[in-house]
């Protein structure tokens, strides 16, 4: 009888050491994200609560605190000093959430950094998505009123030297899906085709002002959808 009982022990300890192994190999890293993370990377004058709205929208619809990185950055420097900075975020981000890649979301002048980052630094192995909105890509002749004030505006003049370099061959490298929403009434750029990219999914949004364009609930919806 007490080795019929040991055995059934045996045999029951060997059946719960089996599951316990079965649901510690199916059960998903705790560490491990539900989305890519999205890195938001804000414009000229302004900083990461631009981006207060669309994070709302994004916990509502799913996202975890942990996958919303808003971040802020001194917007007055070069646009390559940011992309270093940009690197260095990102790289925390994926360390913070154990994900792979995460998903960039500019706008404005956050473009430039961004775009740095990607063609420049080695940002496309790290980058699933690249989502522009109202990015000056190509610049404007709106930033002549800083040029002389901010080496970040003087980058955004059209035709610059930082903007001919970076536009200059591929503008959408690597493996990364890239997406541009721009308006047709936008002051902020001039001309309005400067936020397009050659080789990305270029979506017009209709008559949305510069400011409103990451705060808007339309383009918010089409952003969502464009990187899940």
């Amino acid at each position: 009888m007490q080795r019929s009982r040991r055995r059934i022990a045996t045999v029951l300890s060997a059946a719960v050491s089996s599951l316990l192994l079965s649901l510690s190999l199916s059960a998903p890293s705790a560490r491990a994200a539900t989305h890519n993370p999205i890195v938001f990377v804000h414009g000229i004058s302004s900083s990461s609560s631009s981006w207060d709205d669309w994070v709302a929208d994004f916990k509502a619809d799913g996202y975890t605190s942990a996958e919303l990185d808003a971040w802020t950055y001194s917007w007055s420097q070069s646009n390559a000093t940011t992309a270093s900075q940009l690197a260095t975020e990102i790289k925390n981000v994926l360390a913070r959430t154990g994900a792979s890649k995460v998903d960039v979301v500019i706008h404005s002048m956050g473009a430039l950094s961004a775009r740095y980052y990607l063609k420049n630094l080695g940002g496309t192995s790290y980058v699933d998505d690249f989502v522009s909105v109202a990015g000056v890509n190509h610049g404007t002749s709106v930033a002549s009123w800083c040029s002389w004030l901010y080496t970040s505006c003087a980058e955004m003049v059209t035709g610059s030297s930082f903007l001919t370099a970076l536009n200059s061959g591929d503008e959408t490298p690597g493996s990364v899906t890239y997406g541009t929403y721009w308006s047709n009434c936008d002051a902020a750029i001039d001309p309005d085709s400067s936020a397009l990219l050659s080789g990305a999914t270029n979506v017009g949004v209709g008559c949305i002002s510069h400011n409103d364009m990451n705060n808007d609930y339309g383009v918010y919806q089409q952003v969502r959808d464009f990187i899940q």
